[in-house]
């Protein structure tokens, strides 16, 4: 799994959106049409110093297209750079035992590596070994995707992602195509494009109509309040999308059981989100879940 969050879904939704075939995707990438669908439907990850040249060739800014979560670490800053392990070895005249000792928080980089690895990666001596600390000990504190430290969403292309990440877990998410068709047939008119769409959630559009605004509402199948712009979410917007990010806790096992008695109103937003930030901290800790329910 590379180092940034890689979503097959979202890539095929933004390839589409260029109207570009797997093949044509797998031409500028150096890899085949079949590559790509295994990308897309989950059943294999590109390697992490591929996602650059990738967001590139689909015109995406590569923090847009393929987030990573928390401080960078020295793989992180070598696969952004586009550099293989070997690569990187290379730069030093080295073998890869070095570099791969490092990134994984076995032994620091020799002094005289870090120079010339900073230089390659395009960053500062001092980000270099701000990055090796992280490799060394920090991994575990990265806050996840459950994090509820993370600022709400608040622009409609922050509610758009939001809403597509954790509002269709175990299930495949509209495409920018899918998603245009709602919106104009809650409009009873054509208002938007799949290319209108993506410029919403990729924020190359940042504004947009109250009839837009309530057809994504329909679309997304959410209440139209949640994508009005507010300073502060309303508290039922706030229950709504900490509700989003619990049951998707459970989706992916990573709240195992839970009961809650003595609450006729059901859990509140409070206890929502501190269940969410308790699963953010465990969730690297806990074994893979095997066997039935």
């Amino acid at each position: 799994m590379p180092p940034r969050q890689f979503d097959g879904q979202r890539v095929k939704r933004v390839r589409r959106g260029k109207e570009l075939s797997q093949k044509q995707l797998g031409e500028r990438n150096g890899v085949s049409a079949p590559a790509v669908a295994r990308w897309e439907s989950g059943q294999d990850f590109p390697k992490g110093e591929k996602l650059p040249a990738l967001a590139a060739s689909l015109d995406q800014a590569l923090d847009v297209l393929f987030p990573h979560e928390g401080p960078a670490d020295l793989q992180l800053l070598r696969c952004d750079a586009g550099l293989s392990v070997a690569q990187a070895a290379a730069v030093l005249n080295t073998s890869r035992v070095p570099v791969s000792n490092a990134e994984s928080g076995r032994r620091r980089l020799n002094d005289a590596y870090v120079k010339p690895l900073a230089h390659a990666y395009g960053v500062t001596e001092a980000e270099l070994l701000a990055a090796q600390e992280q490799s060394f000990g920090l991994r575990a504190s990265r806050p996840s995707a459950l994090d509820t430290r993370t600022p709400a969403p608040r622009t409609v292309e922050e509610k758009i992602n939001y809403l597509l990440e954790y509002g269709y877990v175990g299930q495949t998410p509209p495409s920018d195509e899918e998603i245009a068709r709602a919106v104009n047939e809650h409009a009873g008119m054509t208002i938007v494009a799949a290319g209108d769409i993506l410029a919403l959630r990729t924020g190359a559009v940042t504004d947009t109509s109250d009839a837009v605004r309530a057809g994504l509402a329909h679309a997304l199948q959410v209440d139209v309040a949640l994508f009005q712009d507010d300073a502060e979410v309303n508290p039922a917007a706030r229950e709504f999308l900490e509700a989003l990010r619990f049951f998707g806790s459970i989706r992916r096992r990573e709240i195992l059981g839970l009961a809650a008695r003595g609450n006729a109103t059901g859990l509140s937003a409070e206890m929502m989100a501190k269940i969410n930030e308790v699963v953010g901290e465990l969730k690297h800790k806990l074994p893979d879940v095997q066997g039935g329910e």
